[in-house]
Formats: structure tokens, C-alpha cells, sequence
């Protein structure tokens, strides 16, 4: 599976978006960057929101969203949390609300409890974009999805049946246990398994937080509990790389597959060392550019969220709102030993 090269121009244009993806560790307080002020009247003052900062893949997908927002002259912001709860995020959410912002971009840390305070700065004009991990469709415009739920779910699955034989006892370590996006790929790979892998056995599911240590700990913590088992997959870049981490020096590398969803800067060194044959990933700069463009797109009434809409996302071509106000980035990308020398990000 391959990014969508006839909109973004091949893998060229890709790693040019990946390689200006500084991971820049912010403060938990929040950092903020801006740029030239909008133009014209269009409150063009965009906010982005990830589940907690400190995270390498929301470094990327929002050093994304302020080149887009760069292009078309508006002012970026990041703020969030250090730990990815709802709660955290809805003092943020309340905070922009007030300053008056013409867009938040967010990846929920939760579908529904962000909803009261989502709805009051819709109420004040505050255009919401949704990416990542989506709230309910009626707190938000436009959800920007990185790869359909049902794409994520299938490569995964077929990564780690492939590299355990088809047969076994395998595991997952996800973030937290509220995630949308988390939990709809974890509902969609357990009816794969059951479907297509019967000898294949789901044991377990645990959660990590999206927290190094934790998903380190709970990585150690499945190793223990259950002494035959095959592989791990992890559907989140945090817990996949702690999973690498522990494994790389344990007795288990190389007994024991892992794959899930991570960047190649964090698992280079897990790929050439052999802890890990291949994972899966979008392009999470791409994701924050699309996004920032159709927080634009919104600003300026071009959209709404209806199905049917479309907008220009800058060098990554037209888009079309699909049904609940969702837009597709594309298809998840496979990275092994063969390919992953040539991605900065």
C-alpha cells in the first residue's frame, strides 16, 4: 500500500513535507509559533491542539499544519497538555474559545466529554477541525481521517500474521482506553482475526497511555503474563517504539514480532537491528497540512462539512468531503529495511 502519489505528487514531494518536520520537543505549557497575521478579514488565527505534547508524532503533524498555514499567511499556534486526557484538553478548548481563534485543529483525547466545551466555541464562531482521533460528528466541522479505519486495521493485521506464520497467540498495546481512532481499529482487527486468521488468537489488549514508561512497563508486563506469545502489535507511535525499546534488549528479539503504527526516525534503529521486521504509517505531516488547509477552507465559507464539498489543500491537490464531514488523506504506508533509510520523519 502506498501513499497517494497522483495528489502528492510521489514520494519525492513526501520526504520533502517529512523532512521539514522538525521534532521539536514543547513545553507542557504549551509553545507557540506565529507567523504574519491574516489576511484581509479572515480570522486566519489557528490553533493546534494534539492529545499531549512532547509527542514526536504530533511534532510532525503539526509542524505540518504551520507550513500550510505559513502559505496562506495565517498565524499557528500549539498548545495541549503533557498527559493525554480529555479533561486537560477541555481548559485549552475553553482558553481559545475566549482569545477569539478562528480555528482549533485537534486530535481528541476523547469522543464525547470534549463535547460541551467543542459546542460553545462552535457557538462563538470557532471553527473545529477534527484529526487523527475524531469526537463525535456533531462537536466538530470537518474530521481529517489519515487512512480509513478499515485500511489501518487490515495492514496491521496482515504485518503480523505474516510475520508469526499465521498461527499463534498475539497481543495489543494501544494507547488510552477511551481513544476513538485506538478502538475503532482495535474493534476492526479483532473481526479480522476472528474472519480470515483463525489460528491466530487475540490474548490480550492493553493500554499504554500513550506514554513511554507505561507502555514500556506494560510491554514487560505481557511478556511475563503470557510465555508463548508470538507478537505484539501497536497501534499507536508511542507505544510501538517502547515496544521496540524493551524488546531490542530482552531475550525476546527476534522470538517475538512487533508491528503497529510508527515513524521511521523513531524505529530505524529497531528495523536495522532486526527487533522489527516492518510497521505501517501516513504521512503525519501531510495530515496536519491537510488539515490546517481545511480549517482555511471553513474560515472562508468555501466549506461547510456537507458531503460533496471540496477545497484545494496547497501542493496535496483537491479534496472531497466524504459522509459525517470526513476527508481522506490516503492509504497507510509500509516501511521495512528496504525503504526506511530513504523517510525523515
Amino acid at each position: 500500500m502506498l501513499f497517494h502519489t497522483s495528489k502528492r505528487k510521489g514520494v519525492t514531494r513526501v520526504l520533502g513535507l517529512a523532512a521539514a518536520a522538525v521534532t521539536l520537543a514543547l513545553v507542557a505549557t504549551g509553545c507557540s509559533t506565529g507567523t504574519t497575521s491574516g489576511s484581509g478579514d479572515a480570522n486566519y488565527k489557528i490553533t493546534f491542539l494534539p492529545k499531549n505534547l512532547g509527542n514526536a508524532y504530533f511534532d510532525t503533524s503539526d509542524k505540518g499544519g504551520e507550513k500550510a498555514i505559513k502559505e496562506f499567511k495565517g498565524t499557528y499556534k500549539e498548545v495541549g497538555p503533557a498527559t493525554a486526557t480529555a479533561d486537560a484538553q477541555v481548559s485549552y478548548i475553553n482558553t481559545l474559545t475566549q482569545q477569539n481563534v478562528g480555528a482549533i485543529v485537534l486530535s481528541a483525547n476523547d469522543p464525547t466529554a470534549l463535547g460541551s466545551a467543542l459546542t460553545q466555541a462552535k457557538t462563538a464562531g470557532v471553527k473545529i477541525v477534527t484529526f487523527d482521533s475524531d469526537t463525535d460528528a456533531k462537536y466538530r466541522d470537518i474530521f481529517i481521517n489519515q487512512a480509513t479505519a478499515e485500511g489501518i486495521a487490515k495492514i496491521q493485521v496482515d504485518l503480523i500474521t505474516k510475520q508469526i506464520g499465521d498461527t499463534g497467540d498475539v497481543a495489543i498495546l494501544s494507547a488510552s482506553a477511551n481513544a476513538t481512532n485506538q478502538n475503532a481499529w482495535i474493534d476492526l482487527m479483532k473481526a479480522d482475526l476472528t474472519k480470515n486468521h483463525p489460528n491466530v488468537k487475540l490474548v490480550d489488549t492493553v493500554y499504554g497511555n500513550d506514554d513511554d514508561q507505561t507502555s514500556f512497563d506494560k510491554t514487560a508486563a505481557l511478556l511475563q503474563t503470557y510465555p508463548n506469545l508470538k507478537g505484539i502489535i501497536s497501534p499507536t507511535t508511542v507505544g510501538i517504539a517502547a515496544a521496540a525499546r524493551y524488546l531490542s534488549t530482552s531475550s525476546f528479539k527476534g522470538k517475538v514480532a512487533l508491528t503497529g503504527l510508527g515513524t521511521p526516525n523513531q524505529m530505524r534503529d529497531y528495523v536495522n537491528d532486526g527487533t522489527v521486521t516492518a510497521f505501517a504509517l501516513w504521512n503525519p505531516a501531510d495530515l496536519g497540512y491537510l488539515a490546517s488547509y481545511a480549517a482555511k477552507a471553513l474560515i472562508d465559507g468555501k466549506i461547510t462539512g456537507k458531503k460533496g464539498d471540496t477545497f484545494t489543500a496547497g501542493t496535496l491537490g483537491k479534496f472531497t468531503v466524504g459522509e459525517k464531514g470526513t476527508v481522506l488523506l490516503g492509504d497507510p504506508y509500509t516501511f521495512d529495511k528496504s525503504n526506511i533509510a530513504t523517510f525523515n520523519f
